[in-house]
């Protein structure tokens, strides 16, 4: 009888090996991570791999309601990453994107900004307080502005200059951090707290009664409407990308740009256009960030995560922005489920460990590739 991937050809089904593969990833990850915790409290260690299987549901829906606030920025710049992807392009700059676009949201949130003259420092009243509900709108649309135009920098390069893009968004990270400290410690800063200006609560994301479902009774999470905007615009641009003349187009110039100059196509705009879609993807993840009570933008010379976390969700969404929903689940579920390993004798950083492992055998996607398809095929050669 023959095997029942010979049957569905499944060896063939490119989709399915790259699936396999991605989990493979996964599972060889958590078993390194088990056996880490059996060398550092054999006691202890079925206990702790359980409590990092359950991730963000160890403590009910208030650890729910944390691992979608995690998520959602994860999932912005895995998504941007993947856009940016799937057009041939390789983006690293949504770190420098999101946090432009976090710059750009708290700007347009803070109840004041200071101005200058001469050396004398004086407040001013922020224009955008007057919006009133749809104050948190503007401070998101500034975050996409921002976010996009600091990605059109790398993509006007490449599209007229041939400079590659990941030199071009590596260096704008570090563009991104200085400007960022300068902006916050000469206009946004709030000298009580040694941060920007907290953002006023018209501002921040609304959180449509969600405190009332991700809670304990006690406590509720910051989950707010963000992170419906995020799958809102993981449908968008699934639908973009496969369904659309201007999403086949931008994935043409990805695969060949002479060619698709040839067939008609302005391959300079697409190249512009992507990266623009790609930077204001990155800069709404910046958003989701910062505009719920409790954080504030702080000048500290530092390259936010977020934005290379994107790249591991990329890999391990396989570039699909359905992948990239899961996969930024997946990963905020591991570090919710890492706080809690705390209350045994495991330190958090276990959970980065294993992170760590699953990024990069995601990394070495073509090598578990070859590694599935040998198995598949090994009966049928």
């Amino acid at each position: 009888m023959k095997r029942w991937w010979q049957r569905s050809a499944l060896a063939e089904n490119e989709l399915f090996v790259s699936s396999l593969s991605s989990v493979l990833a996964i599972v060889i990850g958590l078993l390194f991570g088990f056996l880490l915790m059996v060398v550092v409290s054999p006691s202890e260690s079925i206990q702790g791999f359980r409590i990092i299987l359950t991730g963000g549901f160890n403590d009910g829906l208030l650890s729910v309601g944390s691992m979608i606030v995690f998520a959602t920025p994860l999932i912005f710049t895995g998504l941007s990453v993947a856009f940016a992807y799937r057009t041939g392009l390789f983006n690293i700059g949504a770190s420098g994107q999101l946090m432009m676009g976090a710059l750009a949201a708290t700007a347009v949130g803070v109840p004041q900004w200071w101005r200058y003259e001469g050396e004398l420092r004086i407040a001013m009243d922020n224009p955008f307080l007057q919006l009133g509900s749809w104050h948190w709108v503007a401070a998101l649309l500034a975050a996409l502005l921002a976010g996009a135009l600091w990605g059109l920098i790398p993509g006007v390069l490449k599209a007229y200059f041939n400079v590659n893009e990941v030199v071009a968004t590596i260096m704008l990270n570090y563009i991104a951090m200085f400007v960022n400290s300068l902006v916050i410690t000469r206009y946004l800063f709030n000298s009580l707290i040694g941060r920007a200006f907290s953002v006023v609560p018209t501002a921040l994301f609304p959180r449509m009664g969600m405190e009332n479902i991700f809670t304990d009774g006690l406590r509720s999470s910051q989950a707010n409407v963000s992170f419906f905007i995020a799958i809102f615009f993981v449908i968008v641009i699934y639908f973009v990308l496969n369904y659309t003349v201007f999403g086949y187009e931008l994935k043409a110039v990805g695969f060949n740009r002479d060619a698709a100059r040839y067939a008609g196509m302005n391959a300079k705009r697409n190249l512009m256009l992507s990266m623009m879609i790609s930077g204001g993807l990155a800069g709404m993840g910046g958003a989701s960030l910062y505009l719920f009570a409790g954080r504030n933008l702080d000048p500290v010379l530092q390259i936010l995560p977020q934005g290379f976390d994107g790249i591991a969700i990329a890999l391990l969404g396989l570039g699909s922005p359905i992948g990239v929903f899961f996969a930024g689940m997946f990963f905020s579920s591991l570090k919710v489920g890492g706080q809690f390993l705390q209350l045994l004798s495991f330190r958090i950083e276990i959970i980065d460990i294993i992170i760590s492992v699953v990024i990069y055998l995601a990394a070495l996607s073509l090598i578990l590739n070859r590694l599935v398809l040998y198995v598949l095929k090994r009966e049928k050669q």
